[in-house]
């Protein structure tokens, strides 16, 4: 890291002003932040600065993103990182959810506060599938919340029907090292970005998933992109080492760091990226700027097992604790 203490702290007041002002930061401000050693003084300043800035650009509001994965079963692209790809071999008992499991997922998490209701697949699955379980979601389960879809690539006109489906927004992610550690083509993937976001869609996209190899150059890089294609949720996943992949013996990054990047991401986005959600989230991550947390269950492409509960010991009452702890209401989207 270059330049003094003083020098540092100025560079975080400034990014500061920069995000109440609405002014995304450039690479090179990402990068000096990223580069603010974990654990230093600085950095609990950036933290501090970060909450204090999410607090002023969301009103004190928090929501809980709530994921259920639809096709727990081998998937032809596989992602270095990814539990679900075909050559790892790592899925023993397929399964496909059910209606009624959905229908059961949702009226969980809609009655615990869910803001955003999250159908997840792998690459293939059908758009029309999807497509067909919105009117049935809507007339089973009354409430106050919107529905994504997190699923494969979209043209514009997939983006339209999409949109004209009655769903909120659209997941989908240019992840860290694409290309090298997936088979994806990164072009195509922003391509998709850039469909969702220029449609009635809202994009959501986070910097994911970061493993401790990744520089703060890349982090920036990616999360810049997701600033160019007009995400209104960004934010960070940590990558959940799964025994059996390629990326499967790798350190999973501590709370302390993944609290380092959700600050730096919290300035960076001005008022562009309005809001932050962290996987895994944690009374650190929440103090240090997001606003957005994760509960998922069915199908997790962190896991070699179905999740017939919530995932990774986080339920709605954890999510709402973490959330109201961290100073935020509850609440759902306004649309």
């Amino acid at each position: 890291m270059n330049g003094s203490s003083l020098d540092i702290r100025e560079a975080i007041a400034a990014a500061k002003a920069k995000c109440l002002a609405g002014e995304p930061l450039t690479k090179e401000e990402m990068v000096r932040l990223l580069d603010i050693p974990v654990g230093s003084e600085e950095d609990l300043l950036l933290r501090r600065t970060a909450k204090e800035a999410a607090m002023a650009v969301t009103g004190g509001k928090g929501y809980i993103w709530c994921a259920v994965g639809m096709d727990f079963v081998p998937c032809s692209m596989n992602c270095d990182f990814c539990s679900f790809g075909e050559k790892w071999q790592v899925i023993k008992e397929p399964h496909h959810v059910t209606e009624e499991e959905i229908l059961k997922s949702v009226r969980r998490y809609v009655e615990g506060g869910a803001a955003y209701i999250v159908l997840r697949t792998t690459e293939f699955y059908s758009v029309d599938r999807l497509l067909s379980y919105i009117p049935v979601i809507r007339k089973e389960v009354p409430g106050e919340y919107v529905i994504i879809l997190n699923t494969g690539e979209m043209t514009p006109e997939t983006a339209e029907k999409v949109a004209a489906g009655g769903v909120y927004g659209v997941y989908h992610a240019l992840r860290l090292r694409e290309g090298m550690d997936t088979p994806f083509d990164p072009a195509v993937r922003i391509n998709t970005m850039k469909n969702v976001s220029g449609s009635p869609l809202k994009l959501i996209s986070l910097t994911e998933p970061v493993g401790p190899e990744h520089t703060s150059e890349e982090i920036a890089e990616a999360f810049l992109n997701t600033v160019r294609c007009g995400a209104v949720i960004g934010g960070t996943m940590a990558r959940f080492p799964v025994p059996g992949t390629p990326l499967g013996d790798t350190r999973r990054l501590t709370d302390e760091e993944m609290a380092h990047l959700v600050a730096v991401l919290r300035l960076s986005g001005g008022n562009v990226v309005h809001d932050i959600c962290v996987h895994p989230a944690s009374p650190q991550t929440m103090e240090s700027g997001a606003n957005v947390m994760v509960v998922e269950s069915g199908a997790i492409p962190r896991d070699t097992d179905f999740a017939e509960n919530d995932w990774h010991d986080t339920s709605m009452l954890r999510a709402r604790q973490l959330l109201e702890d961290a100073g935020y209401a509850v609440s759902s989207v306004d649309v």
